[in-house]
């Protein structure tokens, strides 16, 4: 059984770039997998590995100052979902563009997975849902609003345009683990919003812990591995990856006449040039290739 641990934390980094080789080294010795993203706000990641493994990476990164906190969510998967170990420096570990915003400053209101239903349920709560339009599509919570971005740095301009909507509302927001609401809850009340909420331990957390019985989650949620999405339980959901534009489709869209593995899928067939489906064929020659010999091809993960 592979442990997958998806973690963040915002607190000031002096040097990232020095922590980089350290943690690339300490996740091969441990035998991890997965993505890091280190910025001068903190880091940002999921990883996948053996039980010690992960409680390594985890001590290494509370012994940093400012890390003491750290949280992370768990779940777990049959097979190893990433390719690849990754830590990369990047200006934020969630892009949202807003030199302002700074989660170490202030943030909405935390609300427990038990306590959701009951905010999202009372009459004065507008629920918004801070993630790509993507992810949305697959699942989201009973009732809440959908603002159409395909990033997360889009959402500031969303919600300029559409904030009188909300005059005298409550909001709450969720996102998968938490770490866009983090930013996205510091931006409004940067904005004059007083009454912010957001989903502790986000999407992921609510599925973990609130029966399916009493869930207002409908569908599944996106997770940014290879198991695609998960559902309550955090069971793994039924979605596959087109890997030409990294977007969920369910099992019966291979069957339509723009799914080309690796190539296109009904989604992205008219966003690509040939040019490009030709260099995603070679891709997708090399990956089977390297599959036939046992071997991960650099692609994947």
């Amino acid at each position: 059984m592979i442990t997958v641990a998806a973690l963040y934390h915002f607190a000031r980094l002096p040097d990232p770039a020095a922590l980089r080789d350290p943690l690339l080294t300490l996740c091969a010795d441990a035998g991890l997998r997965g993505s890091l993203l280190l910025a001068p706000e903190g880091v940002n990641g999921t990883v996948a590995g053996p039980r010690a493994g992960i409680d390594r990476l985890i001590a290494h990164l509370r012994a940093i100052p400012g890390f003491a906190e750290l949280e992370w969510k768990e779940s777990h998967a049959d097979t190893m979902p990433f390719g690849r170990m990754k830590v990369r420096l990047k200006r934020e570990i969630v892009t949202m563009g807003q030199p302002d915003v700074d989660p170490t400053a202030a943030v909405g209101h935390y609300v427990e997975a038990d306590q959701w239903n009951a905010l999202i349920d009372a009459p004065d709560v507008v629920v918004i849902d801070t993630r790509n339009d993507y992810e949305v599509g697959i699942g989201s919570f009973e009732g809440a609003i959908d603002p159409g971005t395909r990033s997360f740095g889009e959402f500031p301009a969303w919600w300029e345009a559409n904030a009188h909507r909300f005059h005298n509302k409550r909001v709450a927001m969720f996102c998968t683990g938490g770490i866009r609401c983090e930013k996205s809850t510091n931006y409004l009340i940067g904005q004059g919003v007083e009454d912010v909420y957001h989903l502790k331990g986000g999407i992921l957390k609510y599925l973990e812990q609130v029966p399916e019985q009493d869930s207002r989650w409908n569908g599944a949620c996106f997770v940014f591995d290879d198991r695609v999405s998960v559902t309550h339980g955090l069971a793994v959901g039924p979605h596959l990856l087109c890997h030409a534009c990294r977007r969920p489709l369910v099992p019966e869209d291979r069957a339509r006449a723009e799914w080309e593995e690796g190539v296109s899928c009904h989604h992205c067939i008219a966003e690509t040039t040939e040019a490009d489906k030709s260099r995603f064929r070679e891709r997708q020659k090399q990956i089977a290739l390297a599959r036939a010999r046992g071997e991960a091809h650099l692609g994947q993960g």
